[in-house]
C-alpha cells in the first residue's frame, strides 16, 4: 500500500501567488492581537461567561449563580475578557453589569459555534 503524503514531493513555488499573498498578510500588531484574543477565548469558563452574556446583561452575582462559581473567580475571568475587549461593563448603584462588548464578539461566538456544530 502506497503511503499518501501531505506535503509537496518537490520544493517549488508560484512566485506570483506568493507575492500576492505576502502583500495581504496582516501587520504584526494585528497578528499579535488576534492570537491573544484566541488565547483568551481558549478557556471553558470564559466561553461559558460569554454564552451567558450573549443571552442577557448580568451582574457579577448573577454570573456567579449561573456558573456556580465564587464572585471573585467570576470577576477574575471578567477582567481577562474586559482586557481583551470582549465584554464591557456599566455601574448601576453598587452593582456592576456586564455585557458583550459589541456585535463583532457575538458574531465571532456564533460563527465558532456554527463551525463546531457543523463538524
Amino acid at each position: 500500500m502506497e503511503k499518501k503524503t501531505e506535503t509537496c514531493e518537490a520544493f517549488c513555488f508560484d512566485a506570483e501567488a506568493v507575492m500576492q499573498v505576502k502583500e495581504k498578510l496582516l501587520a504584526e500588531e494585528e497578528v499579535s492581537y488576534m492570537a491573544e484574543t484566541f488565547k483568551v477565548l481558549g478557556d471553558r469558563t470564559r466561553i461559558n461567561i460569554l454564552q451567558a452574556l450573549m443571552q442577557k446583561e448580568l451582574c457579577v452575582c448573577d454570573l456567579s449563580a449561573v456558573l456556580e462559581m465564587s464572585p471573585s473567580a467570576v470577576s477574575h475571568q471578567l477582567r481577562v475578557l474586559r482586557n481583551a475587549r470582549l465584554v464591557k461593563y456599566r455601574k448601576e448603584g453598587k452593582n456592576v453589569y456586564y455585557s458583550i462588548d459589541d456585535q463583532h464578539v457575538a458574531v465571532l461566538f456564533e460563527q465558532v459555534l456554527e463551525h463546531v456544530r457543523h463538524g
